[in-house]
């Protein structure tokens, strides 16, 4: 087990560095696309800062909460797309037979499609939000290092979710469009408080659109530790993680070499 481990750390870092590589050539176009996120997390985060400047608070989060939150979200997302950029494609990837290529090697086939690919944008949302968590207030020793274990969890609920929502695609075709859907809810409700929702809507966005868990509920655990908020991000990114897992390979048995599937869902 050991070994396998340092075999998949050895291989992301071989990915990582050819990405790296790759995005040097057009040093322009990268840090184009990195100024830009930026800029574009900035003006979203506007909103916020002309509503906070008419109230005081929103249901007992204040602007210093809404920028740990942004923090958190924006730095998870960051790490998810620059070092796993093939999480929003798998659909493509599979309908379009181009796992062929990831089957033919001896490496672990989801671990190497996720990461064979970066997003340059995805370091602007990195940068974000490593300024936004500084700018919240909550920096302290002890506040890192919960703010660490909260982007953990956020970037494993990222990847886990997608993977499971995309790896539908051995069953149901091309499965883009629903994704795509799925993506929009994680990332709209992962920026807003959870105190904001109640009863259904509370309990949806902490299963089956887990977008509290990557929010709310990490800067929650930020400001304030609690064991039992801890115990629920670790079982619930777990669980995730593992199922997703489990159904990509239970699909993979359906995969056909150079299979391309036309439906579109």
């Amino acid at each position: 087990m050991v070994v396998n481990m340092r075999r998949n750390l050895q291989l992301l870092i071989a990915l990582w560095k050819a990405n790296l590589q790759s995005a040097m050539e057009y040093r322009a176009a990268f840090l184009t696309q990195v100024v830009f996120m930026m800029l574009n997390n900035l003006a979203y985060f506007m909103f916020w800062v002309l509503y906070f400047n008419k109230f005081n608070a929103v249901r007992g989060w204040t602007l210093q909460d809404m920028m740990l939150l942004f923090g958190i979200a924006a730095t998870a997302w960051g790490i998810a797309a620059y070092f796993f950029g093939n999480f929003t494609t798998l659909s493509e990837i599979i309908t379009l037979g181009r796992l062929d290529y990831y089957l033919s090697l001896p490496r672990p086939v989801l671990l190497h499609t996720l990461a064979s690919r970066s997003l340059g944008s995805g370091m602007g949302d990195l940068i974000y939000g490593l300024g936004s968590y500084i700018l919240s207030g909550y920096l302290t020793p002890d506040g890192f290092l919960r703010y660490l274990v909260g982007v953990t969890v956020a970037v494993s609920i990222f990847l886990s979710f997608l993977t499971l929502v995309q790896s539908l695609s051995f069953w149901m075709g091309n499965t883009t469009a629903i994704s795509q859907l799925a993506l929009n809810a994680l990332l709209t409700f992962s920026l807003y408080p959870g105190s904001l929702f109640e009863g259904a809507a509370k309990f949806i966005l902490l299963t089956i659109i887990p977008a509290s868990l990557i929010g709310s509920l990490p800067a929650e655990f930020v400001k304030s530790f609690s064991w039992s908020t801890l115990l629920q991000l670790l079982v619930s990114a777990v669980f995730l993680m593992l199922f997703s897992i489990w159904v990509f390979y239970r699909g993979l048995k359906r995969y056909e070499s150079g299979n391309v599937m036309q439906a579109e869902i």
